[in-house]
């Protein structure tokens, strides 16, 4: 969840102010050690505790971060960033019920500012996502959270994304694609954003020419904003066993080819009875390989292979596919290459090969299910 910018508020100390460039900068730590000796001179200043809060908050410290952000509302009872952190932590901690009261107090206390709407929003989202049966209810009442808080601030990214997860949830993808491209707009960084319109992008994949290239770009353009995001990661990793996935029935109309084609040859034929089926047997064998790569070289422009070849070497269920789907494609070029050979031995070979592909596309995707991301 983005926290939003609180309104402005009195002149902060010095320290304080130091300490707020230093969590803006990315040094939680430190902005946590100096709001603290602030916070020794002056225990009761409810700004210095919600921005120990935050800096607890981004270090993991959920419960002691909880305790600061408390303490601050009890100094300051109306202070909206205080109900604002406490929100973001209670999800973190997921108490869900208490998360959506602290949003709906904040929305109580500044009903027209747009982070009030857009913290609602957010307790409502993840609070429908957390039972086992999606709660379309409060999805619903997320969605008009996140259009108010858009209303209210149609410059913020955040309240634009917020739409476009919670629309996509509801199966309205047309506004959430909009919504995600009015994102990336508003903040071309937005790793978040990239992501989820390239799931959309996917979706359309048989339906839209360039939809595949377009969400490997978008998972690549996350994956590279936020190093941290797994779930890119995971959809790249998804995309790249796909397409090995995918070349499975080229290997198998090989080895069908193949198969059928050497057949005569080995069983004694000879002329145009031997001939004619070794030739079409390998016609199809080259042609259905040639056919997928040159589909492929225009399905995965060359800025995208190497992101995708990076992934897919650290990732077992797509070696293991594109394993299965290369080894029975050398065993069908190699079987019309050495028609010669003894039937019984080509078929000892090839029987447990086309099987292999077989079993080995049920076995890695399920071990590539469990790959994905928890949240």
């Amino acid at each position: 969840m983005t926290t939003p910018a609180t309104p402005a508020g009195p002149a902060s100390p010095s320290a304080l102010a130091r300490a707020e460039a230093l969590y803006e900068a990315g040094r939680y730590e430190q902005a946590g050690e100096l709001a603290a000796r602030h916070l020794a001179e002056d225990p009761e200043d409810a700004d210095a505790l919600t921005l120990l809060a935050r800096c607890q908050h981004r270090a993991g410290n959920h419960p002691a971060a909880l305790v600061a952000v408390e303490r601050a509302l009890r100094a300051e009872p109306e202070l909206i960033g205080a109900h604002l952190m406490r929100t973001q932590i209670l999800l973190a901690l997921k108490r869900y019920g208490e998360a959506e009261a602290s949003a709906h107090r904040t929305v109580q206390l500044a009903p027209q500012f747009w982070g009030s709407h857009y913290a609602l929003g957010t307790a409502l989202a993840e609070t429908a996502e957390a039972g086992r049966v999606r709660d379309r209810a409060r999805t619903a009442a997320a969605y008009e959270a996140a259009r108010t808080a858009v209303a209210l601030a149609p410059e913020e990214d955040a309240a634009h994304f917020l739409v476009g997860l919670t629309a996509q949830r509801r199966g309205d993808h047309a506004t959430a694609r909009q919504a995600y491209e009015t994102t990336l707009r508003l903040n071309p960084q937005s790793s978040e954003a990239h992501n989820n319109l390239s799931l959309l992008r996917l979706r359309r994949r048989w339906l839209r020419r360039g939809a595949w290239t377009q969400a490997a770009e978008g998972f690549v353009a996350s994956a590279a904003l936020d190093l941290g995001d797994t779930k890119a990661r995971y959809n790249l990793e998804a995309m790249a066993w796909g397409t090995a996935a995918g070349a499975r029935w080229v290997a198998l109309l090989g080895f069908l080819a193949s198969a059928v084609g050497s057949a005569p040859v080995r069983t004694g034929a000879t002329g145009a009875d031997a001939v004619v089926p070794f030739v079409i047997g390998a016609a199809v064998l080259v042609g259905a390989w040639a056919g997928w790569a040159v589909w492929m070289g225009r399905r995965v422009p060359p800025r995208l292979r190497r992101p995708l070849l990076l992934v897919a070497r650290n990732c077992r269920p797509v070696l293991a596919m594109a394993a299965a789907v290369g080894l029975l494609g050398l065993y069908s070029a190699v079987t019309l290459a050495l028609w010669s050979f003894d039937s019984g031995v080509v078929a000892g070979l090839g029987t447990p090969l086309f099987w292999a592909v077989i079993i080995t596309y049920w076995v890695s995707r399920s071990a590539l299910n469990r790959r994905m991301p928890k949240d």
